[in-house]
């Protein structure tokens, strides 16, 4: 029958490649991109086009040096779950531990205080005035004035407190 439809049973399930090999890949692959991303790249919320792309060619340029050379199913399904639990391991740790957190979460930027932008984060963040704005009309604020703070959280969001 596996000649028959052209399929080898055994080369699509068994891995040529170590498990061992395969975790620590993933593990040294994912923790680069975690860190490099944590330390020097930060959106506001929403994926623009370029931020796709990014993910995008990351994926693709991360591939070879986690996978090596695998041929099975097994070892594709191995490297994707050594990616997910190294995804919930963050979140774990960061949930039992304030310090891991602090260092897993960007820390909140303020970026109005009391009706005025505060340029330095601003700029820091890549934020223009232009895009602040549109972002406090799509809450429901028509003026600057009306905002007591606005912070990019860690996780990308922007919140506004509106003065009462």
């Amino acid at each position: 029958m596996e000649k028959l439809i052209g399929l080898n049973w055994h080369e699509m399930w068994v891995p040529t490649t170590s498990v061992l090999e395969i975790f620590i890949r993933g593990t040294v692959t994912y923790w680069t991109i975690f860190l490099l991303l944590r330390f020097f790249r930060r959106g506001t919320g929403q994926f623009s086009v370029s931020d796709i792309l990014l993910i995008i060619l990351i994926g693709d340029a991360a591939q070879n040096a986690m996978a090596g050379q695998y041929n099975s199913i097994t070892e594709g399904i191995l490297l994707i779950a050594t990616l997910v639990f190294w995804d919930v391991a963050i979140d774990w740790m960061g949930y039992k531990s304030a310090s891991l957190w602090r260092f897993f979460q960007a820390d909140p930027k303020l970026l109005i205080v009391d009706g005025e932008f505060q340029q330095r984060n601003m700029r820091r963040e890549f934020i223009s005035e232009a895009d602040l704005m549109a972002y406090l009309r799509e809450k429901g604020v028509e003026d600057i004035r009306n905002v007591k703070a606005c912070y990019l959280e860690g996780s990308g969001n922007l919140s506004v407190l509106e003065k009462k």
